[in-house]
């Protein structure tokens, strides 16, 4: 299973709307078959390991993070019984499938047809690979991830605003690594107009994996063309409705209300706003996960955070658990998630 479940991870960021899945096929302990859902969501990771298997996947067990689908889809074979006329003997499943397309139907399904289902193999390790299309299902919304890069006074920038660059080399990777992983990446106004970001991958070999970007603004229309630093101010849309299907790395999004990101392309969303729209996140409650980068500098400058609105400390308390902590160079990564952010 952690086989499977790394193999979901290649198509985090890709698969929307579907989840990224992993699979992996084993017969006489060797492993015949590997796949994931591939971008796009089609094909799925059963049929990519049953194509690799072949007739190897007779009598052998497959092992997947998620339910296998068992509703038709003029996409592609349902994949419960896809298994089930491969002659695959055993499923090992880390979750059922809330889609309710599916929920409870695939294992139904299978063990309808004489294979032996086990359930919740490392199921804890799954809903965190596959948090984006969970919070999907459960709260009608993506994943949101907010990424800060702070100093040891908890500084974003200089007084007179120069921020970069706060972090290492390896730091800043890092971040490009993390933006592979989401579908789409967020900023704020003062953000887009003070440092133009381009919010793409610049990692080799990743450049393809850059997001969707996507601009905040409670103003429903983009700044006069040339008023504004940089060119991809004429990409964005005049109205202030949000059209999901601009895609593309030369395209902006805009929306004018945090809701609006419920309509986005997108399983997994990365904040990367400043503090006026990292506090916005925190106050709505929508930030899922927080990725901290902590450089060893003082510098007196711009908090990371505008007011949250709290009124006591104890407020505050209870709300995250740090889930990784670790060196990337000089500075400190430590990525936190939200106390129960996703149901059981």
């Amino acid at each position: 299973m952690g086989a499977a479940l790394a193999l979901s991870e290649r198509g985090r960021g890709r698969t929307f709307p579907n989840p990224n899945v992993g699979c992996v096929i084993v017969k006489d302990d060797r492993v015949v078959g590997r796949g994931w859902t591939q971008p796009g969501g089609r094909p799925h990771a059963e049929g990519m390991a049953l194509l690799e298997a072949g007739d190897a996947a007779r009598g052998a067990t497959a092992f997947v993070t998620l339910e296998p689908c068992a509703h038709p889809s003029p996409r592609g074979p349902a994949c419960a019984p896809s298994l089930a006329e491969a002659g695959i003997k055993r499923v090992v499943a880390a979750l059922g499938d809330p889609d309710p397309r599916t929920c409870g139907r695939g294992f139904h399904a299978l063990r309808s047809a004489g294979v032996v289902v086990i359930e919740d193999v490392c199921a804890d390790d799954a809903r965190r690979a596959m948090a984006g299309f969970l919070t999907r299902q459960h709260f009608g919304r993506p994943h949101v991830t907010l990424k800060l890069a702070v100093s040891l006074d908890g500084c974003i920038a200089l007084a007179n605003g120069e921020s970069r660059w706060i972090t290492g080399e390896a730091a800043r990777a890092h971040v490009h690594v993390e933006r592979a992983r989401h579908d789409a990446i967020l900023v704020g106004r003062g953000t887009f107009e003070a440092d133009a970001p381009k919010l793409d991958v610049r990692l080799a070999g990743l450049e393809e994996r850059s997001p969707l970007r996507v601009l905040l603004s409670t103003q429903s229309r983009h700044p006069r063309e040339g008023g504004g630093p940089s060119p991809a101010l004429t990409h964005l849309r005049e109205d202030e409705q949000m059209d999901s299907r601009l895609r593309g790395n030369d395209e902006w999004v805009l929306i004018n209300t945090l809701d609006k990101i419920a309509t986005l392309p997108a399983n997994h969303i990365l904040v990367e706003g400043g503090a006026q729209t990292a506090a916005s996140f925190l106050k709505a409650d929508l930030v899922d996960r927080l990725v901290l980068y902590t450089a060893p500098i003082l510098i007196g400058g711009k908090p990371a955070l505008d007011d949250l609105g709290l009124t006591e400390l104890s407020l505050a308390h209870g709300r995250w658990d740090l889930t990784e902590s670790r060196m990337l160079g000089v500075d400190r990564l430590q990525v936190y998630e939200r106390t129960a952010c996703l149901p059981a």
